[in-house]
């Protein structure tokens, strides 16, 4: 027995604590339970060390890091195991192999999209808004940021989506194609109340083409609407934000003032 013991938590995209799967496998297979939990919607990441007698495997539900422990007769439990202190004993290690290299993903693809700049470049914290031209709360969290960005503590970039109303598209267009798609941008703020910025006439294929792609990773980091907020943390995870932020959280966004 471990002198550490275990407790568990349900996982929505695996809605159970304990796995069966008849026999177990050699050590050196990969235990067939792992498949069964995969197909309810699980990954598993990799294998980690633990105590003799266990196999774990740290697998993500969602984008939420968690293990996955596989005892001698071939079952699995699913959660969280904790010390006799409550504390959770894999958390770092889950977070070195799951959660960090998720993070990493994400914000390099943030980091290729074609996002409109607003702030300096050269600014220290960085911020990505999935951003709609109609979108009444991009606005809101635009005009709430502005003393971070006119002082050169934030650049926002902005992943422009066109799903709101039939010429988003046709607005966004308008910002991507523009000289200087950051003043088009501004331009589309500062005239949001008497309607923003003229649509395009035409939506080019390629901004179909980037609208398509932002789309599909807006949804891919779990955001269902506008504005989607992504940022970094001290230790490099992402942190996200559906929607405009409350008061409590804007200093989180943001950072200090």
């Amino acid at each position: 027995m471990f002198a550490q013991r275990l407790i568990f938590s349900l996982v929505a995209a695996a809605p159970l604590m304990f796995m069966t799967a008849g026999s177990q496998a050699k050590s050196s297979d990969r235990p067939p339970v792992l498949e069964a939990l995969e197909n309810q919607g699980m990954k598993i990441k990799k294998e980690f060390d633990v105590n003799k007698g266990i196999r774990a495997f740290a697998g993500v539900a969602g984008d939420r890091p968690i293990a996955v422990y596989v005892l001698a007769d071939g079952n699995a439990i699913v959660g969280t195991r904790v010390n006799a202190k409550g504390e959770p004993v894999d958390h770092a290690t889950l977070q070195n192999l799951v959660a960090k290299p998720i993070s990493d993903q994400a914000w390099a693809e943030l980091e290729s999209a074609t996002w409109v700049l607003d702030g300096k470049a050269d600014a220290p914290r960085v911020i990505y808004s999935f951003t709609d031209a109609n979108c009444p709360y991009c606005h809101l969290f635009w005009e709430a940021a502005r003393p971070w960005v006119d002082a050169g503590k934030v650049q926002l970039r902005h992943v422009l989506v066109g799903i709101i109303k039939e010429d988003s598209p046709a607005k966004a267009a308008a910002i991507l194609k523009a000289s200087d798609p950051s003043a088009a941008l501004r331009e589309n703020e500062v005239q949001f109340k008497q309607g923003g910025i003229t649509p395009a006439s035409s939506v080019p294929d390629d901004v179909h083409k980037v609208l398509e792609d932002h789309q599909l990773l807006m949804l891919s980091l779990g955001f269902r609407g506008t504005p989607g907020i992504v940022i970094r943390d001290e230790d490099g995870l992402i942190k996200k934000y559906n929607g405009m932020p409350q008061e409590g959280e804007l200093a989180e966004v943001l950072g200090p003032r």
